[in-house]
């Protein structure tokens, strides 16, 4: 999952190489923080948050193959 979230995350912005995920992995869920440039958060969050919606939407689908819940944090 964390590939996936770091290969949604470079498509989206300028500057691919800011982007980093670290991944918190409990029993039954997992937590992606995704940390992108400071110029880039805009374009990860989107208007009224809807790609940020969007990125978590998949990233849920993704862990419900898995059998877990994941829940993805963007910060600075």
């Amino acid at each position: 999952m964390k590939e996936l979230l770091e290969h949604i995350a470079r498509s989206l912005v300028d500057h691919p190489e800011a982007v980093s995920v670290n991944e918190v992995e409990g029993e039954h869920s997992v937590i992606l923080e995704l940390k992108v440039s400071e110029d880039d958060m805009g374009k990860v969050i989107g208007k009224q948050g809807r790609i940020a919606k969007a990125i978590r939407t998949v990233m849920k689908a993704s862990a419900i193959r898995e059998n877990k819940r994941v829940v993805v944090e963007i910060i600075q």
